[in-house]
């Protein structure tokens, strides 16, 4: 069973929730970048959340299912259709062999997922199937989607099958969708000017207390210079009171530097291992999947949230995601 690329659109990669364990050997994490919208598609087929799907960016790519799938769409609204017809997101979706799955203009974030039921099948490196486009490992071929390309699937799950089972019956039209979907707490969250929550980073004290406040209070701008290692902000200058110079120390996803131009910049899913420019903010693990979704030329804001209640939205946005796979599991199997 395989996906065939019939137009593989502006940025479409094979992507599962990263390569953990090898940073110290200064190998990335790498995974999708909104690792929420992934897990949430996964769950939605009967997968592991880990298992590897389609991230795809901006302009989306034209596939043709050679086989019958059960496939789940989250993230961004990038106008998909299946065989011309537009197919709602966030919702568990037979399709069968021959059905073209395509995608129009964005209408809200950037980047879509496609989960399929047994996951992409494609040769793990490291434990990871998430492509690194820079060093040119992992999903298919270390790269970006071609036309021609066929995208091998795993043996769905028992979730999948079930549920598939279920679906395959009233799909006359060649495709159906489940009634039911997730609660809006895990889908994308459309704002014309997104707040982006952030705890204060280690050098966070050492910027001028007019910077510190412009930081909080001013927008910043997502620039052209966006990609899966980082956005270039433009915003308020961010200037330090101090010209000492910073040994090279540990950075992750969401981590705000400042380089010496007083622009700056968030690290992302493809991020380096470490880096020596001054860390003012750390966007918090609840809402990466904001900034995933922030497009160049979007404008946005970054609001301060204590550690504690950092700590509080992450639990409950985990427990969002265990409560859909108790859900979906008592629906499927009972």
């Amino acid at each position: 069973m395989s996906l065939n690329i019939l137009r593989p659109g502006l940025l479409t990669t094979v992507q599962d929730l990263g390569r953990h364990g090898y940073q110290k050997d200064g190998i990335i994490v790498s995974g999708a970048m909104d690792a929420t919208a992934l897990r949430v598609g996964n769950l939605l087929v009967g997968n592991a959340e880990e298992a590897a799907g389609l991230e795809i960016t901006l302009l989306g790519p034209k596939i043709c299912f050679e086989a019958d799938h059960l496939i789940a769409l989250t993230g961004a609204n990038l106008s998909p259709t299946l065989n011309g017809q537009p197919v709602r997101l966030h919702r568990a979706t037979w399709v069968v062999a021959g059905v073209e799955l395509a995608f129009g203009a964005p209408v809200a974030g950037s980047r879509a997922y496609l989960a399929v039921a047994g996951g992409l099948a494609t040769a793990p490196v490291l434990g990871s199937r998430s492509t690194y486009l820079r060093a040119g490992f992992g999903g298919l071929h270390g790269r970006a989607l071609q036309v021609g390309d066929a995208l091998p699937v795993g043996n769905p799950g028992t979730v999948g099958q079930q549920l598939g089972q279920q679906l395959a019956e009233g799909a006359a039209a060649g495709w159906a969708q489940a009634r039911w979907a997730p609660g809006p707490e895990l889908r994308p969250k459309s704002a014309r000017h997104p707040i982006v929550r952030t705890i204060r980073g280690p050098e966070f004290a050492t910027f001028s207390s007019r910077s510190q406040q412009a930081f909080w209070q001013q927008p910043f701008t997502v620039t052209t210079e966006a990609d899966r290692m980082g956005f270039r902000l433009q915003g308020p200058l961010l200037e330090r009171e101090t010209t000492a110079e910073l040994l090279s120390t540990a950075v992750a996803f969401g981590t705000v530097q400042v380089p010496a131009g007083g622009q700056a910049i968030v690290l992302l899913a493809d991020h380096q291992t470490t880096g020596g420019y001054p860390r003012i903010a750390q966007v918090i693990s609840a809402d990466f999947s904001v900034l995933a979704q922030l497009a160049p030329g979007q404008a946005f804001r970054f609001v301060e949230v204590s550690l504690a209640e950092a700590q509080a939205l992450y639990l409950a946005q985990e427990e969002q995601l265990r409560a859909l796979r108790r859900g979906i599991a008592l629906k499927v199997l009972t």
